[in-house]
């Protein structure tokens, strides 16, 4: 991906997660905002993009964070939202693997120890089934920390978990108990 399209991806990204109204736009009930408008309204604020650019954005960007519905008039990231809304993205609940990997700051690690894995203002934890794409995530703010979740007891806990579109593991705590180790 170019880097003129890095750059539209990870706007795109902060619009469709966090704050859609920066370009008047609205997420409907299920997360999508209308293809159309969103190309006008980037245009117009003087982001330069196409609707073939943006095919593009959404069938290379690495971590799959964007989805169309079926006849490509709406667009929405799959998962990652802050905004106040709930959205219903759609998601089925489901078993999880036995453990998942929650990536994180070094400047965190002990506090979450104590308290667990909190949603913070996004809707869902996220969790991966690989050590080394939660370390990317954790990598993102400094020093890398990978916990290790017992998702499997967590299940039998009752606790739910969902898998995003992209295959990104959702929940909505994760417990101290539930985090057995780290790797640094």
């Amino acid at each position: 991906m170019s880097e003129k399209h890095v750059k539209l991806s990870r706007y795109l990204s902060y619009l469709l997660r966090h704050n859609p109204g920066d370009l008047g736009l609205t997420l409907d009930e299920n997360g999508y905002v209308e293809v159309n408008k969103l190309l006008k309204n980037m245009n117009e604020s003087g982001k330069v993009i196409t609707k073939q650019m943006l095919n593009e954005i959404v069938q290379t960007d690495e971590k799959n964070r964007y989805s169309y519905n079926e006849n490509e008039t709406l667009i929405r990231a799959n998962q990652g939202h802050s905004v106040k809304e709930t959205l219903n993205l759609d998601l089925k609940e489901t078993t999880p693997p036995e453990v998942l990997y929650h990536g994180t700051s070094e400047e965190v690690s002990e506090e979450i120890m104590r308290t667990g894995v909190n949603k913070a203002k996004r809707q869902f934890v996220h969790l991966s089934n690989k050590v080394d794409e939660a370390k990317k995530v954790g990598q993102r703010r400094g020093n890398s920390v990978v916990f290790v979740v017992d998702a499997e007891e967590m299940s039998k806990d009752g606790y739910v978990f969902y898998q995003s579109q992209n295959g990104v593991w959702l929940t909505d705590f994760v417990p101290p108990v539930y985090l057995l180790m780290m790797y640094k």
